[in-house]
């Protein structure tokens, strides 16, 4: 009998469960669809630099949702947390919240934008090199992010942990031996960005306790790397795997192509048939002798894995830099049948190609009787 007495109870209460969340669920889904309002016109105002909680609550308050929990939710999983932008909205309280959603995310004033500009050649990190005997430091794409407002430096490192190497373009990454298995990912282009306005959260000492920047800067790397892979296509990963070699070791003689070449675009394919040339004759050629290689490894305080002129075999274990759209092309389709294997320029930026060691020396000593020797020293 209290056996029979202590069944009741429980199924009482399973029964009392099942009924509360049937409520909480019924409740949440006639919030989501608008089903629980009247369909009154409600005027909503959004401050410039809300935050998507911030965003749910100004809802509740003026009655266009019963549930800032439930948007907030529904703004999580549907990704438009960032999209929503600032300014006097008028709508029925009865839409629902995707139509809500897409009112926030495509009238009231246009979010703040900052542009960012991504050179070629930029790493992750700044670093320094000696130039003819004057120091030169280049800025890295932290440093840009940071300083364009887009996201604190340490919230961009920690959107880089969190990327998904699974796509096809990142499967292939030597993560074990890369010192950032990012570097040389995300594309050298110019950027809009949207601006949180967090400026107190990048200022030293800043005390704003809101601040959207994580997300901001996971959407800045995610639209970085989504640019490289528009910029490699089908032709140029089928001409690598013919060659034997996988997106990852491309992408990284790219970074040395951009390092070598500069601003030069149309010596960028010549450069790149020199060091396809020594990757192919390793017993001529063990050190791929690119003195570039040298000041990423000391920038990272590294053990000369990356240096290619004195410790380092063949291609380092990942890039050095990222690179524009003609250093990555360059890669994956070097010029065909330019069997040189040496290349060094002057100052006015001209290249001289030699198929020997003795030429190419012949070459720097009559540069040198010019005046026109460039030499990095790192």
């Amino acid at each position: 009998m209290k056996l029979k007495k202590i069944l009741l109870i429980f199924l009482a209460l399973l029964a009392v469960m099942a009924i509360a969340v049937g409520i909480i669920a019924a409740t949440a889904v006639s919030d989501y669809k608008g089903t629980a309002r009247n369909g009154e016109l409600c005027t909503i105002t959004i401050p410039e630099g809300s935050s998507a909680a911030t965003v749910a609550n100004i809802l509740q308050e003026g009655g266009a949702i019963n549930s800032a929990l439930y948007f907030r939710i529904y703004s999580r999983l549907a990704g438009t947390e960032a999209d929503y932008r600032y300014g006097s909205y008028e709508f029925k309280n009865n839409i629902g919240f995707e139509k809500i959603a897409e009112v926030l995310s495509t009238q009231g004033a246009k979010l703040s934008t900052v542009t960012v500009t991504i050179p070629e050649g930029s790493c992750l990190h700044d670093y320094t090199k000696n130039v003819n005997k004057k120091d030169v430091t280049v800025i890295g794409i932290a440093s840009l992010l940071k300083k364009a407002g887009v996201c604190k430096t340490e919230d961009f490192f920690a959107a880089l942990d969190e990327v998904d190497f699974s796509s096809k373009l990142l499967n292939s990454i030597d993560k074990e031996n890369t010192y950032y298995a990012l570097e040389g990912y995300l594309f050298a282009d110019t950027y809009e960005f949207y601006f949180c306005g967090c400026t107190e959260c990048l200022a030293e000492g800043g005390t704003q306790k809101t601040c959207e920047s994580k997300e901001c800067a996971k959407k800045a790397v995610a639209r970085m790397i989504a640019r490289t892979e528009e910029v490699i296509t089908d032709e140029m990963i089928a001409n690598a795997e013919k060659m034997g070699y996988s997106i990852h070791e491309m992408l990284t003689l790219a970074s040395i192509i951009q390092l070598e070449s500069g601003i030069d675009t149309g010596e960028m394919a010549n450069v790149s048939a020199v060091f396809h040339n020594r990757l192919k004759n390793p017993g001529g050629f063990p050190k791929l002798g690119s003195s570039p290689t040298i000041y990423y490894d000391k920038t990272m305080n590294g053990d000369g894995r990356y240096d290619t002129q004195n410790v380092a075999n063949g291609l380092p274990p990942g890039p050095v830099c990222s690179s524009g759209e003609a250093a990555i092309k360059a890669a994956f389709l070097p010029t065909e049948n330019f069997n040189y294997t040496y290349f060094v320029t002057d100052s006015d930026g001209k290249f001289y190609y030699n198929s020997t060691a003795s030429g190419h020396s012949s070459t720097i000593k009559k540069l040198q009787n010019q005046g026109k020797w460039i030499y990095e020293f790192y």
